[in-house]
């Protein structure tokens, strides 16, 4: 079986349903709106973020219902601000697949994208629960903030460590951590389980974010859906061209790529070097350290097949190819 079954296999009823509450969304009567949310819904992403908020709400099961509302929010969440991703990037590809604005249109995509934020507030509103209704409007606003965050770091090879990490607790991070926080909320675990809910979700999420930017380096373009090295060409700064600058603060590529000299020659070198040295061994070594702290969140909590289930998920954030 493959692993990402592997660890979802306690809670693969649930995530069936949250599956089935989004095609369901497709049936509208509006003939504009349907063909885009079933091009969007047709091709499954990892699921992982609804699945923490379900694995979360199991640790103290309580209410069933206001976590699946919830699991499926946060998956909407995630594909508003990925189709908004993609517009913002001209990307042509999404999990193999044409995005919504190479084939309607940067305009339509927004909108697009904007209808799936409006739907996915429907679902947290629906939970009744007025503390992680303002959680999932605050998560709105650090996906929005990382994201304006990027586009105003662009181009600058003097960024440091600490804007990195909070760029992408912003853009990717905050979202794994409402994830798991709002599960335990909604299944009335104690307080101290949802802190650390909330914090296994960080944590993971600062380690998934990091591993997709040494994909991005790493990964075959067929793999990720985008060219190796995508990133810097896009004058995105991330782990391991940090740690290439750092290793190599003068004559770096970087810093021509950047400053517009010679794209094609400058980018190969940036690469030659990062293969060339430990730098993605180093990069690798950060992203195992948010995971561990990620499971020694959760250390403490009672053994079980969800508890095994999030270390699992932990493990493989940092393990995975795509």
């Amino acid at each position: 079986m493959n692993r990402t079954l592997d660890f979802y296999e306690p809670i693969k009823q649930e995530l069936n349903e949250v599956e089935e509450s989004l095609f369901k969304l497709s049936d509208v009567s509006v003939d504009c709106v349907s063909p885009l949310l079933s091009h969007l819904f047709q091709v499954q992403g990892k699921k992982m973020r609804p699945a923490i908020t379900i694995l979360s709400s199991k640790l103290f099961p309580g209410s069933r219902e206001e976590p699946l509302l919830m699991a499926g929010a946060v998956e909407l969440l995630h594909l508003a601000t990925l189709i908004h991703d993609d517009t913002v990037d001209d990307a042509s590809t999404r999990r193999g697949r044409a995005t919504i604005a190479s084939l309607w249109g940067p305009q339509v995509a927004v909108l697009v994208g904007d209808y799936i934020f409006a739907t996915s507030a429907t679902f947290v509103c629906d939970t009744n629960n007025i503390r992680v209704i303002r959680r999932f409007s605050e998560t709105i606003m650090e996906l929005s903030t990382g994201e304006l965050m990027e586009q105003f770091s662009l181009f600058d090879w003097r960024q440091t460590r600490k804007q990195y990490e909070d760029r992408i607790y912003n853009k990717t991070a905050c979202l794994f951590s409402t994830s798991g926080e709002s599960g335990a909320v909604l299944s009335k675990a104690p307080e101290s389980v949802v802190q650390s809910m909330k914090n296994y979700g960080k944590y993971l999420g600062m380690a998934f974010q990091v591993i997709d930017d040494i994909l991005d380096f790493e990964a075959a373009a067929s793999e990720m859906g985008k060219p190796v090295g995508n990133d810097l060409v896009q004058g995105i700064l991330t782990l391991p061209g940090m740690l290439l600058l750092e290793r190599y603060p003068d004559d770096n590529p970087i810093v021509s790529l950047f400053e517009g000299k010679d794209e094609e020659k400058h980018l190969k070198m940036a690469l030659d070097m990062l293969h060339n040295s430990d730098v993605i061994h180093n990069s690798y070594s950060v992203a195992e350290g948010f995971a561990r702290q990620a499971t020694e969140a959760i250390s403490d909590m009672p053994e079980s097949a969800y508890k095994r289930s999030l270390m699992e998920i932990a493990a493989y954030s940092v393990e995975r190819q795509n």
